[in-house]
């Protein structure tokens, strides 16, 4: 009877102070947890995209809404928010990723790769989505427009000739 007192003693604490500590959802705590892990993640997403450029030999990876700086000029961008790209080592190729408003702005984006000197081929389209190859005197551009995780993405792939 002895022993027993002090472990319910001790699961009451631990019951009573997991409530403490529960009952309080927003205030200094929360702004300072929330700074650590926004800090935290951070941090961990520039060690990664270091770590995958290492792993890939140098390429360079973006997800803060910018190209890398090597993106070729001439290939035009349909309008949306940039998500971010790569760019592989010694211009063998790049990837732009664009936040669009529905699967309709493949054809903006087909529009503007013809207007750029761009020759479309196996272009397929429906509702939801877009694909099609792309080729200048310079690049081959491969773009897709889908819904990626509830947002509508064009993906742009591409290499020199």
């Amino acid at each position: 009877m002895r022993v027993t007192r002090p472990i319910v003693a001790a699961v009451l604490a631990l019951g009573i102070a997991g409530s403490l500590v529960g009952c309080s959802t927003e205030g200094p705590l929360d702004n300072i947890v929330g700074g650590i892990v926004g800090d935290s993640v951070e941090q961990l997403k520039g060690e990664v995209e270091g770590r995958v450029s290492e792993a890939l030999g140098g390429a360079q990876l973006t997800t803060d809404g910018t190209l890398p700086a090597s993106f070729p000029a001439e290939v035009p961008l349909v309008k949306g928010t940039v998500l971010g790209g790569g760019a592989a080592p010694d211009n063998t190729g790049w990837v732009a990723r664009v936040e669009v408003s529905s699967a309709g702005d493949f054809a903006e984006a087909q529009r503007l790769l013809e207007e750029a000197g761009f020759t479309g081929s196996s272009i397929d389209t429906d509702a939801t989505s877009g694909f099609g190859n792309f080729a200048s005197a310079d690049q081959n551009v491969v773009l897709t427009v889908a819904t990626d995780a509830g947002a509508v993405v064009a993906t742009y792939v591409v290499t020199p000739r």
